[in-house]
């Protein structure tokens, strides 16, 4: 695409194409500057000033002389002009308090539909609308705007700076035209036309592809074009902004003359915008799951929009104790998560206490980011560890920077994001961006972190209390455990199997209501107690007898909510086999696995008893199976057989059959349970499970 000097020939200028645009336009002709065509934004600011009117007749007085010196200029030397100071302007009369604002006016020499013209722009301050009394034109009410505008202009003289408005023309062939800069910078910081490159070379890489397809598309069926990009400044050359193009076709009987546009800065648009999305989507996970789920909601915030490659990776102390080899000085990782922009390669896994590079060590005990930006894909040797440092020579990387999170003045967290495929630094408010979504990782990633201590430590009670099954003559036992996958939280579920000295066997199994310390710890209590009632029961004591004495115990004591449990006593026939006599307190029914039929359910005869803690005092009741050899009983906890989004019935049955298939093979019993556990592949809660195989006496 080409571009020129403004020019006073070529296609006409037809104002309809500005009607849509926030800034006032209008076009005058003739050496009184009549106004022959004005939008909508130009009559709210010069609501005097109708067409037909000249200007000196709509807008006498000193006030207005800037203006009208500014529109000789450019109707006589053929040149963009403005007035030296922003005017006070007045909305059109007709209603109880009119509306006083400051602008910005520029008048820039056009050809018209009328011959050659003049198009002005004007463009409000921020924060200038006054309300005045009834009488406009009194010295009072145009001394408190003109105050009000001079206050407000001060205060936002910086801003007026950075909020840049260029008016630009474009012929069908691409030629461009200036029109008009912003008084306030009019070098142009921006790119405009007059650079030394094309619009398009002058759009951040990442933003070209979207801005090319969308601009072929508005020039196949022209219509107002709209687009929000980043273009380059021109001081420095390497820092973007982002801009709002609004560009409206000129048509002549359906033929396109050219476009007009302008391009606006919206820094501060894009930053409001784009902080509301990023933090609604670390919002999402106050409390996530695991620490991967903290760090790919805060991956998929910032990837690809502002870096194209963000690592996460948790920290370890120097004097921290790891299963890995020491660092030879400095924080090393022990677990991380990454996020690639598509075309990159990948990251490789780093193996616990893999030991950070000097650039990172220093971030770490600054407490605070570190930035390098460096050619293309040649970062520091001495800076970046020899493993980051290839891969970002791979990945033709452009910058590094490095976030500690830090928690209670603890640095936990090191957040690694850089530019790559050439693509330019970010720029500091993509940065500052950054460094926030990382700042609000750091309550759900403490949050989580505590689940996970608490986790730890009860999944190292509960292993604890959950041995090996004894060794039993005439019988294989087996029993397995296996917390959720999901959560950062474990139940209450619990087998035991004990050997009585009568040769007898008990098998429990067991699940209590909640999902954090409080439920393991009662768990533990009630693993002791029910084996302190079995060692003390007689030998005729029945499991309906010793699950009553528990549920006695647990009442009075308050010690849970709710408790499920199967116990089962075992005891060797005279003719060979076991006797089993079962009691079940709500929970889910036993599998027994024949040695030649299909698996089948054991239910209560009438029905399964209410679970402990729901009934005081309650006659529970016994039933009684034979196993024969090769027979197996299996006990189970609800997180076997239940399937998201599925009926408990339907998990039950594919239990089962999942169970004759794997009985056919003719397993050890516990590769059997083995196989029955990890076949589980969204794992939502915990699962336990005891076996017991009859052998051949």
């Amino acid at each position: 695409m080409r571009h020129n000097a403004p020019r006073s020939t070529g296609p006409e200028l037809d104002l309809r194409s500005l009607h849509r645009i926030p800034t006032g336009a209008a076009l005058t002709t003739g050496d009184r500057h009549r106004l022959i065509e004005r939008n909508e934004a130009f009559r709210e600011l010069f609501g005097g000033w109708k067409p037909g009117l000249d200007v000196g007749d709509a807008l006498p007085g000193s006030r207005f002389a800037p203006l009208r010196g500014a529109l000789d200029r450019a109707r006589h030397e053929e040149r963009p002009t403005v007035p030296a100071d922003p005017l006070i302007t007045t909305a059109e009369p007709g209603s109880e308090g009119q509306s006083v604002r400051a602008c910005v006016v520029s008048c820039t020499p056009v050809v018209a539909r009328q011959g050659p013209a003049v198009l002005i722009l004007a463009t409000p301050l921020p924060d200038t609308r006054t309300a005045t009394g009834t009488d406009t034109g009194t010295a009072t009410g145009t001394d408190t705007a003109g105050r009000e505008a001079r206050q407000a202009l001060r205060r936002y003289e910086t801003l007026l700076a950075a909020s840049r408005q260029i008016v630009w023309r474009m012929a069908p062939d691409g030629e461009l035209s200036l029109l008009a800069l912003n008084p306030a910078d009019p070098t142009g910081r921006l790119w405009y036309p007059g650079s030394r490159q094309t619009w398009l070379d002058a759009v951040h890489p990442k933003d070209r592809p979207r801005l090319s397809r969308e601009w072929q598309a508005a020039v196949v069926d022209p219509a107002l074009f709209e687009a929000l990009v980043r273009v380059r400044e021109q001081d420095p050359p390497d820092r973007y902004r982002h801009v709002q193009i609004t560009a409206a076709p000129v048509l002549r009987e359906g033929t396109l003359l050219e476009w007009i546009g302008t391009t606006r800065d919206a820094e501060e648009q894009w930053w409001a915008r784009t902080r509301e999305r990023m933090l609604a989507r670390m919002a999402q996970a106050p409390t996530a799951h695991d620490l991967s789920e903290v760090f790919a909601a805060a991956a998929a915030a910032v990837v690809p929009e502002l870096v194209d490659a963000f690592a996460v990776f948790l920290l370890r102390r120097p004097d921290e104790p790891s299963s890995a080899a020491p660092p030879a000085a400095g924080y090393a990782t022990t677990s991380g998560r990454t996020s690639l922009a598509p075309g990159l390669p990948p990251i490789p896994p780093l193996q616990d206490g893999f030991e950070l590079g000097p650039l990172a060590q220093s971030a770490i005990g600054a407490g605070r980011a570190r930035r390098l930006v460096f050619p293309e894909g040649r970062p520091p040797d001495d800076l970046v560890s020899g493993l980051s440092g290839e891969w970002m020579r791979q990945a033709r990387a452009t910058s590094l920077t490095l976030i500690p999170v830090v928690i209670d003045g603890e640095p936990v967290a090191l957040a690694s994001a850089a530019t790559c495929n050439g693509n330019p630094p970010p720029s500091e408010s993509e940065l500052a961006l950054l460094e926030e979504v990382l700042d609000r990782m750091a309550g759900p990633l403490r949050r989580t972190m505590e689940h996970q201590s608490v986790r730890a430590t009860a999944l190292a009670l509960q292993r604890a209390l959950l041995i090996a099954p004894p060794a039993v003559t005439g019988a294989e036992l087996a029993a397995s455990y296996r917390p959720a996958s999901s959560t950062a939280e474990i139940g209450g579920d619990w087998y035991d199997a004990l050997g009585l000295a009568d040769g007898a066997v008990t098998l429990t199994i067991g699940d209590i209501a909640g999902h954090d310390l409080a439920a393991a710890t009662a768990m533990s209590q009630l693993h002791s107690m029910l084996r302190g009632i079995i060692f003390d029961c007689t030998a005729q004591e029945s499991p309906a007898r010793s699950l009553s004495r528990l549920d006695s115990v647990v009442q009075g004591l308050d010690i849970a909510p709710l408790v499920t449990a199967v116990h089962a006593t075992l005891r060797r026939g005279r003719t060979g086999g076991w006797n089993a006599v079962l009691s079940n307190a709500g929970h889910p029914p036993p599998l027994l696995v024949p040695a030649s039929c299909p698996p089948r359910y054991l239910y209560t005869p009438n029905g399964a008893d209410p679970p402990l803690c729901v009934a005081p005092g309650l006659a529970r009741t016994d039933w009684n199976v034979r196993l024969a050899p090769g027979d197996t009983l299996l006990l189970y906890t609800d997180g076997l057989v239940e399937v998201p989004g599925q009926d408990i019935t339907d998990g039950l049955r594919q239990f089962a059959r999942h169970t004759g298939a794997a009985h056919a093979r003719a397993l050890p019993l516990a590769d059997l349970i083995d196989d029955l556990v990890t076949r589980v592949e969204d794992q939502r809660d915990d699962i336990a499970v005891i076996g017991f195989r009859a052998t051949a006496p």
